[in-house]
């Protein structure tokens, strides 16, 4: 299975309208659109997995495509290092 990055999506895409635009280059898994953990609001990212031959294909014939009139930013996600690299410094 990957996990694939899906960057620069409108605020209006849904898991369903992002499951319908990847389901074309394969079997969807699992699709994750992150909000923001305050406000509820999308932060116009998410994340698809898929299997790793439909995620080269769908990543190939994605990336730079209009969707929802922006150009969508596809790869394959890249595991988070710590929490502590994630930043802003805070001071005491």
């Amino acid at each position: 299975m990957t996990k694939i990055y899906v960057g620069n999506l409108p605020f209006t895409a849904t898991d369903e309208t992002v499951r319908t635009l990847f389901a074309s280059h394969g079997t969807v898994e699992n699709v994750s659109l992150i909000t923001d953990r305050d406000s509820g609001r999308p932060r116009g990212f998410g994340f698809v997995e898929m299997s790793s031959t439909d995620a080269a294909r769908a990543m190939q014939a994605l990336n730079g495509t209009d969707f929802g009139g922006r150009p969508l930013r596809v790869n394959e996600a890249q595991e988070r290092s710590d929490q502590a690299n994630r930043g802003g410094s805070r001071r005491y």
